[in-house]
């Protein structure tokens, strides 16, 4: 007697093919198509840096391998401690402006 596998279903092509793409996906590549994204990434960078954010990650990543140990942290440990506090720390007014900068965006695309 032959011992079966449990596994998912395969899909479908069909079902793949009629899926539309969700409003998130259609801004995504539009910022991308238009090089926007790229100028938005660049306007962030520079604002985390004037703002000293960067600047404080880049601290508070030495404090956590100088605690742990330079041989015993790896980049993966880094990313998961920081980013969290990173996300938290963003000043309003930097999300702001780019959040007014990608709905000039979505206007003048009209989207």
């Amino acid at each position: 007697m032959r011992n079966h596998v449990n596994r998912p279903p395969t899909p479908d092509a069909v079902e793949d093919q009629s899926k539309e793409p969700s409003l998130q996906e259609i801004i995504n590549v539009k910022l991308i198509e238009s090089g926007e994204k790229e100028r938005l990434m660049e306007l962030l960078r520079e604002r985390l840096v004037d703002c000293g954010w960067k600047d404080e990650m880049k601290a508070l990543s030495r404090a956590y391998v100088k605690k742990k140990g330079r041989k015993n942290v790896t980049v993966d440990d880094l990313v998961h401690v920081i980013t969290p506090k990173g996300r938290a720390s963003v000043p309003d007014a930097v999300k702001a402006e780019l959040l007014q900068r990608i709905r000039s965006f979505l206007a003048s695309a009209a989207l």
